[in-house]
């Protein structure tokens, strides 16, 4: 079930599927780079404004899953008017773009394709991209493709990331918790 929070601004329920901390893992692949599993962190949240703040960091893991160096990070706003869905994110790369695209009829998926890109002369070579972001069985799962000038357009990362539940949200209601909240689970 998705949980609207009373202060979302009320352009923004359609994406409330988005709200929360995620943390999964997946596969990046792209010719020119090594192919290895990263691990993510991904942050949708708002402050009654009609936008989405998004923050994502995802790092290299090791064959045993241990978290390793950094491979990229982006922050952005998301906005919604009807279905269709815009956003604008920095990358750490150096690289600034604006992204359209619709939310599907009836289900929580959205469907991103770069407009504009803007990059500084030290990022990668970059053209272009695609995102498709879904809401499946409470998890969140998404899927980038990726182009530049010397390759066309392709899948280069996707995930699964699930909901991060802060423990206090499921221990709110319960009366007379103590101050550390370690003697309720004794």
């Amino acid at each position: 079930m998705i949980e609207i929070p009373s202060d979302l601004h009320p352009g923004l329920v359609p994406l409330a599927f988005l709200l929360g901390t995620w943390q999964g893992a997946g596969v990046a692949d792209f010719p020119g780079a090594e192919a290895c599993n990263f691990g993510q962190e991904a942050t949708f949240s708002h402050d009654g404004r009609d936008f989405i703040e998004y923050h994502s960091r995802a790092w290299r893991l090791d064959a045993e899953g241990v978290r390793k160096e950094p491979l990229e990070s982006e922050h952005g706003y998301w906005r919604i008017s009807e279905r269709t869905v815009e956003a604008v994110m920095i990358r750490d790369q150096g690289v600034a773009e604006v992204w359209y695209g619709e939310l599907a009829e009836g289900k929580p998926q959205i469907d991103l394709a770069t407009d504009a890109i803007a990059r500084t002369p030290a990022s990668p070579a970059y053209a272009g991209g695609k995102r498709l972001y879904g809401y499946v069985n409470g998890d969140l799962m998404w899927v980038g493709e990726k182009a530049t000038p010397e390759v066309p357009l392709r899948p280069y990362m996707s995930a699964h990331l699930k909901r991060v539940v802060d423990p206090r949200e499921w221990v709110a209601d319960i009366k007379d918790l103590p101050d550390d909240g370690i003697a309720f689970f004794r």
